[in-house]
């Protein structure tokens, strides 16, 4: 069975805490996704391609966060309108690791478990970190620092 489709138009809101922008979800989430509380989602955001999820955050509504890059990438700011194209994600979500990460990672066992015990979103935004770094020196830094900070229990590297 193909998966539902949602289109529709939203305006992107602003978290005053952070830099961050989101999007309410106008449709009953329990009734379409059946009762879900957390939605992994893949969507087109002004045609820009997006993977996350439709999450409860206190509101009336589901949300969407909306990255820094989807927004730079549209031009779009907290107050803007977006046109969005959604369907629920049943892909696995795989990140591919680096080797020369995944050789640090695995010089700890324990490390390598953590790591692997984080969110997709989390794992991504490691290895995101990791390899954006446009210069070698830079690159080795994140790795090291990557490490230091998994065995901190830290999350995300930014």
């Amino acid at each position: 069975m193909a998966a539902k489709i949602f289109e529709f138009d939203a305006l992107i809101r602003s978290n005053d805490k952070v830099n961050a922008g989101f999007i309410e979800f106008p449709y009953d989430v329990v009734k379409e996704f059946g009762g879900k509380g957390r939605v992994k989602v893949k969507a087109l955001i002004d045609g820009c391609p997006y993977r996350g999820s439709l999450a409860k955050m206190g509101g009336d509504c589901h949300l969407l966060g909306i990255t820094q890059k989807v927004r730079k990438e549209n031009g779009k700011d907290p107050g803007d309108t977006v046109h969005v194209i959604l369907e629920e994600d049943t892909e696995e979500r795989a990140v591919k690791v680096p080797e020369d990460f995944l050789n640090l990672l695995n010089e700890d066992p324990g490390l390598l478990e953590f790591f692997n015990g984080l969110s997709f979103t989390h794992r991504k935004e490691y290895v995101r970190w990791i390899v954006e770094a446009k210069k070698e020196e830079t690159r080795k830094r994140r790795l090291f620092r990557a490490i230091e900070l998994l065995r901190e229990k830290v999350k995300t590297p930014d």
